[in-house]
């Protein structure tokens, strides 16, 4: 069952990188933020710079490495489609830095028990290595953490709130 579950998911990953279509920017006060000899896909997200590789410069000034949480729907482990640029990028990353690591720290909302949400965050976890696998990144460089629910960014009790507790932080420990 894990298996078609990341089978299904890679396969969704590579869909929306081939749907994706990738335009250069030119330099002006049009380009929102984008820095020129960048390229940025129609969500406005920036990749490396005419040579190809990113940096670990790039961690700080890329709009798309800079992005470093993906949220998820409901008591749902799938990676939403709006986030796969994002995976996508972090996946390059690993590729051209070999040395860089990075944790996935899985997040819940309040509502359900310790144990399942420890259960559930790891699942998110596992769901955003999957993809970053999918896009080209080695398992050797990620570890998943589950914190479940113990580390709310909100601590309201309501919708708005948990949606904002349902997440994987990406967190760079060697760049």
């Amino acid at each position: 069952m894990k298996t078609n579950r990341t089978v299904l998911i890679v396969a969704a990953v590579c869909i929306a990188l081939a749907a994706c279509s990738k335009k250069n920017v030119k330099e002006g006060p049009s380009d929102n933020g984008v820095q020129a000899g960048t390229s940025a896909n129609t969500q406005g997200i920036s990749g490396p710079t005419a040579g190809g590789k990113y940096t670990p410069a790039d961690l700080e000034s890329d709009s798309c490495l800079r992005q470093r949480v993906v949220y998820f729907d409901f008591d749902k482990d799938a990676v939403r489609p709006e986030f796969q640029a994002i995976v996508a990028c972090h996946a390059k990353y690993l590729v051209d830095w070999p040395q860089a690591h990075m944790r996935l720290e899985g997040n819940t909302d309040e509502r359900g028990s310790r144990q399942y949400n420890l259960g559930l965050g790891e699942r998110r976890g596992d769901a955003v290595m999957a993809a970053i696998r999918g896009n080209g990144g080695s398992a050797a460089q990620m570890e998943v953490v589950s914190y479940g629910e113990e580390r709310p960014v909100c601590t309201e009790s309501n919708e708005d709130c948990w949606s904002k507790n349902r997440r994987v932080e990406i967190v760079y420990t060697a760049k």
